[in-house]
């Protein structure tokens, strides 16, 4: 996959075929639009385009939007779509004048002056253009001026899967994390570097890894204890029980998130480690002192293992 970051750099195709948006979390509904993008530049011996945008645009355009959380960070987005197979990824920067720029603009200086576009394939609700006043009319209106084409997914192929990124959004922070995996077509996934912590869960015999995830505009779970997948950064993955919250029993006041990897004795400290939310446990509690709390997280394990020897994810 080639990810090109300004239009100018991009190499001339022999048959553009390109599809837009944010594709936040690249769930199962843009899965669909992708491989219809992938398969139409195969049947024209020519290349797939995803044309996306950094940072979210309502970041940009809704202020009061600030407090919005992406499901996937640009480096994990480029991932998963390197997954699917799709040719060429054009990140555009979202800014303020970017986003004044009419159908027109759009159409003349992105589609077919930069990427050449011979067919474009959108989702039934895509909008563009200042105020998101275009869409597909304008875009079939203009066409054939400029030599390109226009597949419109239908709205029940869209909707017959029940996904939306907002849906996804709401059912992480309802901590109900396996819809959330039915939704994406995989577990939600939380990367960050391992740093010290207090040191509190080895006393009790169960240490933990503390991440510190850099991206304030990603979204962590709401709070409890969560059965995960932990992938280290040679690839090894191993079991694990989560923590996310503000460790009441022993007068925390922050938020962290700390993860027991079952059977692990390593030093991490200051790698990079992704988390796998394979099912959620129960929420956080408060307990009367440490050996409440280790009866707690001895029973946690427990159901932890069995959930992760049966989870297909």
């Amino acid at each position: 996959m080639e990810v090109f970051t300004q239009i100018a750099h991009i190499p001339v195709s022999p048959f553009a075929v390109v599809t837009a948006g944010t594709f936040d979390g690249v769930h199962k509904g843009h899965i669909k639009i992708l491989e219809q993008v992938i398969a139409e530049a195969q049947a024209h011996k020519g290349h797939s385009y995803l044309l996306t945008y950094h940072p979210h645009p309502r970041l940009i355009l809704q202020p009061e939007y600030m407090g919005l959380k992406v499901l996937s960070t640009l480096q994990e987005k480029l991932k998963l779509l390197e997954e699917t197979g799709i040719d060429r990824v054009v990140i555009l920067p979202f800014t303020k004048e970017f986003s004044q720029y009419s159908g027109q603009q759009y159409v003349e200086e992105i589609l077919v002056q930069g990427l050449k576009t011979r067919e474009m394939i959108i989702g039934y609700d895509h909008r563009f253009g200042h105020n998101r006043q275009d869409g597909l009319e304008y875009l079939q209106a203009v066409g054939p001026k400029y030599d390109f084409s226009v597949v419109e997914i239908p709205r029940e192929n869209v909707d017959s899967l029940a996904v939306s990124s907002t849906r996804i959004r709401k059912a992480l922070e309802a901590c109900l994390v396996k819809e959330a995996a039915q939704y994406l077509g995989r577990a939600y996934t939380l990367s960050g570097k391992v740093v010290q912590g207090k040191q509190l869960g080895r006393t009790i015999g169960y240490p933990t890894a503390n991440l510190v995830v850099e991206d304030a505009h990603k979204l962590i779970p709401a709070n409890g204890i969560y059965v995960v997948r932990v992938v280290l950064e040679d690839g090894t993955r191993l079991g694990g029980m989560l923590s996310i919250g503000t460790n009441p029993t022993v007068g925390g006041t922050a938020r962290t998130i700390e993860v027991n990897i079952f059977d692990f004795n390593q030093d991490i400290y200051g790698t990079e480690i992704t988390l796998e939310f394979v099912d959620y446990l129960r929420g956080e509690e408060k307990y009367s002192g440490l050996p409440e709390l280790k009866a707690a997280l001895a029973n946690d394990e427990i159901n932890s293992s069995a959930i992760l020897q049966t989870s297909n994810l």
